[in-house]
């Protein structure tokens, strides 16, 4: 896995382009070669109660969550982290030219014993992949 959790500030909802962004992380999640794509999931959450700074109504944020699969060895964590950041940063660059724009990130570990998860992800992909090649 990693869930990845786009938090943001509901003023700039309609100028993060999230059709655009989500796709970029699972990508790059995936060109990290820490992540599979089957266990990627990048969802975004508008968050509408916030103050930011002095509290100036153009003010904004993106927070951004990676919670991992427990027992990744940190300095790849911290490359794959580096390099998820930069695609977040790169996107939001425009917008940052525009107004007060908070960017963030951080990875979380999942505890090993406490979660549960019950997931045929990769048997659809590996299906799709072969009717794609069946079809040609």
């Amino acid at each position: 896995m990693p869930h990845m959790v786009v938090e943001y500030s509901t003023n700039v909802e309609d100028e993060i382009s999230t059709d655009i962004l989500f796709p970029k992380l699972c990508d790059m999640g995936v060109e990290t070669g820490v992540f599979a794509r089957s266990g990627i999931r990048v969802r975004g959450e508008a968050r509408p109660g916030y103050h930011i700074s002095d509290g100036y109504p153009d003010n904004a944020f993106v927070h951004t969550i990676l919670r991992v699969g427990h027992g990744r060895e940190e300095a790849r964590l911290k490359a794959a982290g580096d390099r998820i950041h930069a695609v977040i940063c790169d996107h939001l660059a425009p917008l940052a030219e525009t107004r007060v724009l908070n960017i963030s990130m951080e990875i979380e570990d999942i505890h090993p014993v406490l979660t549960w998860k019950n997931n045929n992800t990769q048997d659809w992909l590996d299906r799709r992949a072969g009717a794609d090649q069946a079809a040609e």
